[in-house]
């Protein structure tokens, strides 16, 4: 029996890059569907769960993406709700790699140092890799600030979180690299996760910090993040801190998201979001 995945994304057009993983992660089909929404996702989901044998169950999948994390939540909602007795399937959220990228950057930055304890900032954190990661490391027993540019994105990313899963993150207003430059003053552990190719720190802001432990850039597209980093950094030591580059926790994330693909074939009731894409992170990294 073939293993299909069906992939509902909140955007108009599912994410190429969602459906190639997909088949490298074992789906046998992906079946995209854009424009998704908790209004409209019903019969979709009741496509998945009558169709087949209760044995057979576990071989239809869906997963959630897109580029916003509330909406993506929102529609991971009300697709559990139409779930009722063994009627299920497996579902994974990863809007805009939101869960794979964060917990394959915190899984590595917890292989480097300690993170319980510590400060940390969360830069540009208000994107969806931002605000998990913000959660990750909280459960870890940091304390964390996001930074934004508007501090009332800050605030309502901090709220988001906190209505989800219960943490406490704190906001940030940083308009500059020099207001960020400021923010990470006496913080251990900083995360970039700004757009592609917006810098957010320069070299001078960081280098000499003897505050900072771990650093991470989620950007791939020059210029980088983090100034005076590389993108291939793998638990690099650059002045005293060690570096984690988006492709250096790169191999990671993708290697997690075909990991987390395959689960999704193993039972028809799993229901991978932030917690459970984390420990698998932190079982391979």
């Amino acid at each position: 029996m073939k293993k299909l995945l069906f992939q509902f994304d909140t955007d108009t057009h599912p994410a190429v890059f969602d459906t190639v993983v997909a088949y490298d992660g074992g789906a046998d089909r992906v079946i995209g569907h854009g424009g998704v929404t908790p209004y409209n996702v019903g019969a979709l989901v009741e496509g998945c769960i009558f169709t087949r044998a209760p044995k057979d169950k576990k071989n239809t999948a869906i997963f959630i993406g897109g580029s916003d994390l509330v909406e993506g939540q929102d529609l991971l909602k009300a697709v559990q709700k139409k779930f009722f007795a063994d009627f299920r399937v497996s579902v994974m959220l990863d809007s805009n790699g939101s869960n794979t990228t964060a917990a394959a950057g915190i899984a590595k930055l917890a292989t480097s140092g300690v993170l319980a304890g510590k400060k940390a900032v969360i830069l540009a954190g208000t994107g969806p890799v931002g605000q998990r990661a913000g959660v990750m490391l909280a459960t870890e027993g940091a304390s964390v600030v996001i930074t934004s540019r508007q501090m009332v994105r800050a605030e309502k990313a901090c709220s988001d979180m906190k209505e989800r899963f219960g943490v406490d993150l704190s906001p940030a207003e940083a308009l500059t690299n020099d207001d960020r430059g400021q923010a990470i003053a006496d913080a251990q552990i900083i995360f970039a996760t700004g757009a592609a190719g917006v810098q957010l720190l320069n070299t001078h802001h960081w280098a000499d910090n003897r505050n900072i432990e771990l650093m991470a850039d989620a950007n791939a597209t020059p210029p980088i993040g983090i100034e005076g980093t590389d993108m291939m950094d793998r638990g690099k030591d650059r002045n005293g801190k060690i570096v984690w580059g988006a492709i250096g926790f790169g191999t990671l994330k993708l290697a997690l998201h075909r990991a987390c693909i395959a689960r999704l074939f193993e039972t028809n009731d799993l229901v991978l979001d932030a917690e459970k894409i984390y420990e698998t992170a932190k079982s391979m990294a």
